[in-house]
């Protein structure tokens, strides 16, 4: 199964969640905004979606930041940086050649294929954390079962928004959430198909 998690704000922007400086393009300045909401239930969150990881798909920026901070942490009760630096990591990159994170490969190739055959020989989930532009790429290609999707109370006004204008139209159903007690959203969502419309009618004696 493809799981993709992602932080959003109410405006629909992912862009550099986790600090000042993690992802400036475009001139944004507004980096870390994910940070004053990580309360516990937002850890017993991340540590309920790490349990169930068999192997992580991410994009190179992500990759990237992940790999310049967790290799350092080291103990081996810390449930995201144990699944991390053991795990499989497979990073989808033109660009990358020779990854010092132990245990990372490189995809490089057709995307689609690569990914899908990687979901199909993994026993549970094939994670995606962040990498908004591959999250975008593989919901466009229909790889993404399942979706958390982490709504943040706060608006930015600017910055890369995860549901862009130009996305697939898909369709989810809602399959359990809650909410933090900082109020971050959390919500998991799967994969139904494209979208079904139809039009309100007015009662005919109105």
């Amino acid at each position: 199964m493809g799981t993709l998690t992602s932080f959003v704000t109410l405006d629909g922007v992912y862009q550099a969640p986790g600090g000042l400086k993690e992802d400036p393009r475009d001139g944004f300045e507004q980096g870390g905004w994910s940070v004053p909401y990580g309360d516990e239930d937002f850890g017993r969150f991340v540590e309920e979606v790490f349990g169930r990881v068999d192997a992580f798909l991410l994009g190179r920026r992500t990759y990237d930041i992940f790999a310049s901070y967790w290799p350092e942490v080291t103990d081996p009760a810390d449930p995201v940086a144990s699944r991390l630096n053991s795990l499989p990591k497979y990073v989808a990159s033109a660009s990358l050649q020779d990854p010092e994170w132990a245990g990372t490969t490189v995809l490089g190739g057709d995307l689609g294929k690569e990914v899908t055959a990687l979901k199909e020989r993994t026993g549970r989930e094939v994670q995606v954390h962040g990498s908004g532009a591959l999250a975008q790429s593989l919901l466009a290609l229909g790889l993404v079962d399942r979706v958390h999707l982490l709504t943040f109370p706060v608006v930015l006004g600017a910055g890369r928004r995860l549901f862009a204008e130009g996305a697939v139209p898909t369709a989810f159903r809602h399959v359990g959430g809650r909410t933090t007690e900082a109020g971050v959203s959390t919500q998991t969502y799967e994969f139904a198909g494209r979208p079904e419309y139809g039009t309100y009618e007015l009662p005919k004696n109105a």
